[in-house]
């Protein structure tokens, strides 16, 4: 139960920073629906990466502890990694379409 609660705040903190990045940096934007997609999927990847950079996160939910420590690195992890993979995608994007105008 703990590993979905996980996933769920990794899902909603990457959403929130991709749909962020995305709307902060206008040369990086998918649009809303490339963002969400961008920032969950960056979430969850950055979440995980953050549980197996600290195993004290994935540690304390799975003891059944989700203590705020926790929450917080679930919710920093998640969005940093939805943030990134907008961004990227975004430059991805960018750079594609600057060479089919060539």
């Amino acid at each position: 139960m703990e590993t979905i609660i996980n996933l769920i705040i990794q899902l909603i903190s990457g959403v929130v920073a991709g749909n962020a990045a995305g709307a902060a940096l206008k040369d990086y934007n998918l649009g809303n629906l490339g963002n969400t997609i961008a920032g969950a999927i960056g979430g969850v990847g950055g979440g995980q990466v953050l549980q197996a950079l600290i195993p004290a996160i994935a540690n304390a939910a799975a003891s059944g502890n989700l203590d705020l420590g926790a929450i917080v690195g679930q919710i920093v992890g998640g969005g940093a990694g939805g943030a990134i993979l907008t961004v990227i995608a975004g430059l991805v994007k960018g750079m594609m379409a600057s060479q089919q105008t060539r």
